[in-house]
């Protein structure tokens, strides 16, 4: 039965019922030998979280092929070289994705970042942020302190929990971190602070 919910649960993420809702662009690795976990407790809350809060979520992948793994089954809306930053107002980054810190990916934060839109990252997200330049002179969170790695040189690490500074928000532990080792899982937190972030820039 608890499959079955996070089944329903993320077959309904692509359903926007308010068309004129502020929208959030969540990007998902393709891949992780984690997934189901993932898409279950980490993108699913997120999800869930932002839609309850009246946002509309759309997903995206490189790709953009349907992502399987157990009984989980999702469709994206869209391929990454299809997104227009121009049509989001928040941007969320579950973990698991630094080994997709290439130029697309660091582009999108960028662009994302220079236009004011706020962006949000968890764990290993994190060190996009750091490609793109995106943590200097700002404080951010990290489940382990990066400040002897070169790209993180000009950030302030601040903890495993979440961290926001200016439109930059991020969490050092995602729900397989908080699982492994005991830290508390930041999405909820995470979540919650991005929307506020939102809401804040629209008054």
């Amino acid at each position: 039965m608890k499959r079955l919910l996070c089944l329903l649960l993320l077959s309904s993420i692509l359903v926007s019922f308010d068309k004129s809702a502020p929208k959030v662009l969540l990007f998902i690795k393709e891949g992780s030998p984690q997934l189901e976990f993932m898409l279950t407790n980490e993108v699913g809350k997120m999800s869930e979280i932002l839609r309850q809060s009246g946002f509309d979520v759309t997903i995206a992948t490189i790709s953009g092929e349907i992502l399987k793994s157990g009984t989980i089954s999702l469709k994206p809306s869209l391929k990454l070289n299809e997104v227009n930053i121009d049509d989001y107002q928040g941007l969320i980054l579950p973990c698991m994705t630094l080994d997709l810190s290439g130029p697309e990916m660091v582009s999108l934060v960028v662009s994302a970042a220079d236009k004011g839109i706020p962006v949000a990252a968890q764990a290993g997200s994190v060190v996009i942020l750091a490609k793109a330049g995106l943590l200097n002179g700002k404080k951010y969170a990290l489940n382990i302190d990066a400040s002897g790695n070169p790209d993180f040189a000009g950030g302030i690490y601040d903890g495993r929990g979440v961290v926001k500074d200016g439109i930059i928000i991020t969490s050092g532990t995602c729900p397989w971190l908080a699982k492994e080792t005991g830290y508390k899982d930041g999405t909820i937190e995470l979540t919650q602070t991005l929307i506020s972030a939102i809401r804040s820039k629209t008054k």
